[in-house]
């Protein structure tokens, strides 16, 4: 690696430490992180020019003389998340912190509309989102845009989204002429991987149940996963891991929108549970209600133990528990956790799934995995979003130019 390579991944090293552990002094940073006290000094110096870190006070205790401390200012810039699913919009956007700021999501028939219309409307919310915390936050460092289903990350193409009916779609091209973003700051990725992201980091925040190794559910007419092993997120080898959706659960089972017969998804996704609850003009069965509005109703009427909605919910409970099953079998994850309209009835579908891992799952105690109501529900793939596009200045935080500093003097 060479002198400047060394010196990004130093300044890198300085930022991830101070996002984890908070205000810290150089000698505090100094042994962190591992490195010279000159060093720290040096880099904390080129890091304030660009704004990214600021002076936090005078630390307390300890020995020798009180250190200054150091610590990131959250609002130097922001990362924005966009969600594109079959009935919805999204976006979000979080600080350096990875605090949101901003979350929104607008119904949208998006397969009606096609690609795009629906490009379009990302741009819209793009620009709105942005435009709207300019006052509070600094510039977006990037944009990252979820998709349910196949995405070729280097392009930014969709490749095939059968649920959206969306091939070979060129979304960070098209977002990029639309927004006036470069290019290079705009990323794309599939939903249910962001989404396992963005719940990891909420997981992580409790230091007394570490997790390394978890699988997300999408809850939506599609269901995807996402799966993190050892800490790292697995993508396989062409970037097309996690479609569970499409695993053959009744080959007589009823069509899938990939073609195919008796997919996962044909049983527990969205229109499973709205065809098993409802007729076709009840009102959970109305496109242009938000999704949450849709799943309140739902809920109220399961709280009223209302028959034909508790039966769906068991039935899309037991059907998730079988393959579920197959994933703790396959990966033993500390936790499963249920994501999008699943997190919103965690308290009828939790049961049978348990239920079904513990009967089906060779390991005993079902290889201790837990299975868990996801804390973001529908906004964990735009979260998962606006996380990645922050990693770009996590890992090198030469991607925001110097003099980016605001004009707080440092105290004396």
């Amino acid at each position: 690696m060479d002198q400047a390579g060394l010196r990004r991944g130093n300044l890198a090293l300085l930022v991830r430490t101070l996002r984890e552990h908070g205000a810290l002094s150089r000698a505090q940073l100094a042994v962190r992180s591992g490195l010279s006290k000159a060093t720290v000094s040096s880099l904390v110096t080129d890091l304030e020019l660009r704004g990214l870190v600021h002076f936090a006070g005078i630390s307390a205790g300890g020995q020798g003389r009180p250190g200054q401390l150091v610590d990131l200012r959250p609002t130097s810039v922001c990362g924005v998340g966009l969600d594109v699913h079959v009935g919805h919009v999204g976006v979000a956007v979080a600080d350096l912190s990875g605090e949101p700021l901003l979350r929104r999501r607008v119904a949208c028939d998006v397969p009606g509309i096609g690609p795009e219309r629906a490009i379009d409307q990302l741009a819209e919310l793009a620009r709105t989102a942005i435009a709207e915390v300019r006052d509070v936050v600094g510039p977006p460092v990037g944009v990252t845009v979820s998709v349910p289903g196949l995405v070729d990350r280097d392009s930014g193409t969709v490749t095939f989204a059968p649920r959206l009916r969306w091939r070979d779609v060129a979304v960070a091209d098209g977002l990029a002429a639309r927004t006036g973003l470069p290019l290079d700051r705009i990323a794309v990725d599939n939903d249910a991987n962001l989404g396992a992201e963005a719940e990891l980091a909420v997981l992580s925040g409790d230091p007394e149940h570490r997790i390394t190794d978890l699988v997300y559910l999408t809850g939506d007419f599609g269901i995807g996963g996402g799966v993190i092993a050892g800490g790292r997120l697995i993508r396989g080898s062409s970037g097309f891991a996690g479609e569970i959706g499409h695993m053959a659960m009744d080959p007589l089972g009823p069509y899938c929108s990939c073609g195919r017969r008796g997919c996962w998804e044909t049983q527990v996704g969205l229109g499973a549970l709205l065809h098993a609850c409802a007729d076709p003009d009840d009102p959970v069965r109305d496109p242009t209600l938000d999704l949450d509005q849709r799943m309140r109703i739902v809920r109220a009427r399961a709280e009223q133990h209302d028959r034909r909605t508790l039966d769906a919910l068991h039935q899309i409970g037991t059907a998730l528990g079988l393959g579920v099953s197959i994933l703790v079998n396959l990966l033993n994850p500390a936790v499963v956790v249920l994501g999008g309209y699943f997190a919103a009835l965690p308290e009828w579908l939790v049961e049978p799934i348990r239920n079904e891992v513990v009967a089906n799952v060779l390991a005993p105690g079902a290889g201790g995995a837990r299975v868990v109501g996801s804390q973001l529900g529908f906004t964990a793939a735009t979260t998962g979003g606006a996380l990645a596009a922050l990693r770009r200045v996590l890992d090198d935080p030469t991607v925001v130019p110097t003099g980016q500093a605001d004009d707080e003097e440092a105290p004396a």
